[in-house]
């Protein structure tokens, strides 16, 4: 059986088409950026970070964030990963937002994802995917970005 050299290249190049169309979003503003944010779902209001400064719990989350999050939103959080070029609209600047963003709305923002109003991104849902305590320390890590 011979070996098509130009297979391989063909099937990565098709392989990233189809997932940079997965990810397209809309051209929807994200209520973040120098935008009213959306008052926080119930279920998540009020809600503060038990690993908040922990450690261990930031370098836990910081191996989290480089394994699913960096495509997007960048290995620093400035919303420059590989995968941000082709999304609309763009992934935030995490490190930038940081600071003026609670806890209840990050914990928010992770578990459920941007698919909805009024964020309309293709920021996934974690919260099937990660525990609550996966989502905090991947929190605690995003605290430390400057």
């Amino acid at each position: 059986m011979q070996k098509n050299p130009t297979l391989f290249p063909l099937l990565i190049i098709i392989f990233l088409a189809l997932f940079l169309a997965a990810c397209a979003g809309s051209s929807q503003p994200t209520a973040i950026s120098g935008q009213a944010k959306p008052t926080v779902p119930a279920e998540y209001a009020g809600k503060s970070n038990p690993l908040a400064g922990d450690p261990a719990a930031i370098e836990a989350g910081k191996q989290r964030y480089a394994a699913n999050c960096t495509p997007c939103h960048g290995a620093s959080g400035m919303g420059d990963g590989p995968a941000a070029q082709s999304l609309n609209p763009k992934p935030q600047p995490l490190a930038k937002e940081m600071s003026t963003l609670q806890d209840d709305y990050i914990l928010w923002r992770i578990a459920e994802g941007g698919a909805m109003a009024p964020f309309h991104s293709a920021m996934p849902a974690w919260k099937n995917i990660f525990s609550q305590e996966q989502i905090w320390q991947v929190m605690a890590f995003l605290r430390t970005l400057k």
